[in-house]
């Protein structure tokens, strides 16, 4: 995964439906008022910090160390791992997880200090190294 480079405000402006763009500016305000870091597009995801991670298996690449992408269906909003917040998750409101995604569907739906101590949690994470799951370099 790569920066891309784009204007993230070109980007979001141009979300469709109306709900998942509502629901990306809410994303992208909370996401940098979390980490204090700009944004930026790596394709179609918006991501803030940047980290090369490592796999046991030898899989590595380089990723942000938070992001989300306003999809059709659901905002994805990118974790370190979904069974990391087990807890915090069954109090957030409606969602479907994947591995290390977070999809919700209507973000006014979702408990936002919930979800703010579960994306803080997940930068912690990252900027801790990782653990024998991940390792993590923080590079910006």
């Amino acid at each position: 995964m790569k920066k891309t480079g784009g204007s993230v405000a070109s980007f979001i402006a141009g979300v469709t439906p109306a709900k998942r763009r509502r629901d990306a500016e809410t994303m992208l305000a909370l996401m940098s008022e979390l980490t204090g870091r700009d944004p930026e597009l790596w394709g179609t995801i918006v991501g803030f910090g940047s980290c090369h991670y490592r796999y046991p298996t030898g899989t590595e690449g380089d990723m942000p160390v938070v992001a989300f992408s306003p999809r059709k269906d659901s905002t994805t909003v990118y974790l370190d791992r979904t069974d990391a917040h087990t807890d915090e998750l069954a109090q957030l409101g409606p969602h479907t997880t994947g591995v290390s995604c977070l999809y919700i569907k209507d973000l006014e739906a979702v408990d936002h200090d919930v979800l703010r101590r579960v994306i803080t949690a997940s930068e912690a994470f990252a900027r801790s190294g990782g653990d024998d799951y991940a390792q993590i370099t923080i590079t910006d």
